[in-house]
């Protein structure tokens, strides 16, 4: 049978009766499978499986333990055979081909009328994949395709809207935690719902790249803050996610990070649900965390430091221990180095603990600074240091590769750095 004499359909077999002429793993599957469409299964066999049994001593379908008849086929709309044994699936085959009924021959895919392919569903698709009845290479290529769909690589975005009656359904908003800006780093189930999105309302940082990805007609609506300016206070931002989906569309607000560290993606949450528009929130990574990772900088390290703060000023410096065995992570905090070097010295940390600051972490242009509380403000305004950059506070800066040698110690030097080409100034 040549592959074009395919004509790809789907059967739609709610409530009416199915045959399937067989009792063995291979039955049992695609019996299974019937049932989920909703079909009336009978199954002819001799012996059947445990699960076929129990299937049928539940009633989700008839077994009549007996040899296959000819009288089988009245009232069928389709047939399964999968006897294992190829004349009684031949004769099966030569009496539906008889009686126009569509049948598949499991003991002989070139003669049957009919294929089944492999099936996956993700959300509401349903893949089926034939390849030339070669059932491996089609499960193959189901799982493929699937796991595109999965990880968003394929667009799963609707495009017909409106229901049978006419109405628009609900629309939804999902909060997603893009990571600290490489595209590699959004969680999978980030990647699928920014593939099915109608509307993306994005922030400055993130993965961007992604952006270039969506079809022509996904609106991309920025509101992008920086440091100080907010051309779209975050009330209005809060009124757009919900007027958006009201009006039907699946949103994904993109936000750097995490949409729940310093985020305020509990304010978006909360602003949602009191207008009735479901909303999910997707976790990402972290900057607090990962940025200071892509310089090498891990923000718990044994023998150095078990517990780290991460704050955004340095009013609340003084809340946290001032320890180099502490960790303290600043977000945002570069326009206030200076000040929040002093308040931690005022506090009683040493003035020769380490300081590591990480711009861009994990995209091209990343770079690393590296001084001490006493000297990093200075160093800072020399190279031009600027946001988005994660600042990291305490011995860890140690093990970084970038931190001077005279930093180091024998125990914490054999940290390999994530990105090659960042440079210490």
């Amino acid at each position: 049978m040549a592959i074009q004499d395919i004509y790809p359909t789907a059967l739609r077999l709610l409530g009416r009766p199915v045959l399937v002429v067989g009792g063995g793993p291979v039955a049992e599957r695609r019996a299974k499978g019937l049932l989920d469409a909703g079909a009336k299964v009978t199954v002819v066999a001799p012996v059947a499986t445990d699960n076929l049994r129990g299937l049928a001593a539940s009633g989700l379908l008839t077994w009549e333990p007996r040899e296959y008849r000819t009288s089988d086929l009245d009232g069928v709309w389709f047939v399964q055979t999968a006897t294992g044994t190829a004349a009684v699936d031949t004769q099966v085959s030569a009496d539906a081909e008889a009686q126009r009924i569509w049948c598949v021959n499991a003991s002989d895919h070139e003669a049957s009328a009919a294929w089944t392919p492999a099936v996956a569903v993700v959300d509401d698709v349903k893949i089926a994949i034939n390849a030339g009845g070669d059932p491996r290479r089609a499960m193959a290529l189901r799982n493929a395709v699937a796991t595109a769909l999965e990880t968003g690589d394929l667009p799963l975005r609707r495009h017909r809207k409106p229901d049978a009656a006419g109405k628009t359904p609900a629309g939804s908003v999902a909060l997603v935690g893009g990571g600290p800006g490489d595209s590699g780093l959004i969680t999978v189930r980030g990647r699928r719902l920014l593939g099915q999105a109608d509307v993306v309302v994005a922030d400055r940082l993130g993965p961007r790249e992604l952006l270039k990805e969506l079809a022509p007609d996904v609106r991309v609506i920025e509101v992008g803050k920086t440091p100080g300016h907010h051309p779209v206070p975050q009330l209005e931002i809060n009124r757009i996610l919900v007027d958006e989906a009201l009006q039907g569309n699946r949103v994904v607000r993109l936000k750097g990070g995490d949409p729940y560290v310093l985020g305020r993606g509990g304010e978006e949450a909360e602003f949602c649900r009191q207008n009735g528009v479901e909303v999910e929130v997707v976790p990402g990574v972290t900057s607090a965390i990962s940025v200071p990772a892509a310089a090498g900088i891990p923000v718990t390290h044994r023998g150095l430091a078990k517990g780290f703060s991460v704050v955004t000023g340095h009013e609340e410096l003084s809340e946290v221990p001032a320890r180099p065995d502490h960790t303290v992570v600043l977000l945002m905090g570069v326009a206030q180095l200076r000040d929040s070097a002093a308040a931690l010295a005022g506090s009683g940390l040493p003035l020769d603990t380490p300081v590591g600051i990480v711009e861009n972490g994990y995209l091209p242009d990343q770079r690393v600074t590296i001084g001490t509380l006493g000297t990093i403000a200075d160093q800072a305004e020399a190279v031009g240091v600027a946001n988005p950059a994660v600042i990291v506070i305490g011995d860890v800066v140690r093990v970084s590769p970038f931190a001077p040698q005279h930093f180091k110690t024998a125990d914490y030097s054999t940290i390999t750095p994530n990105r090659p080409r960042v440079r210490s100034n």
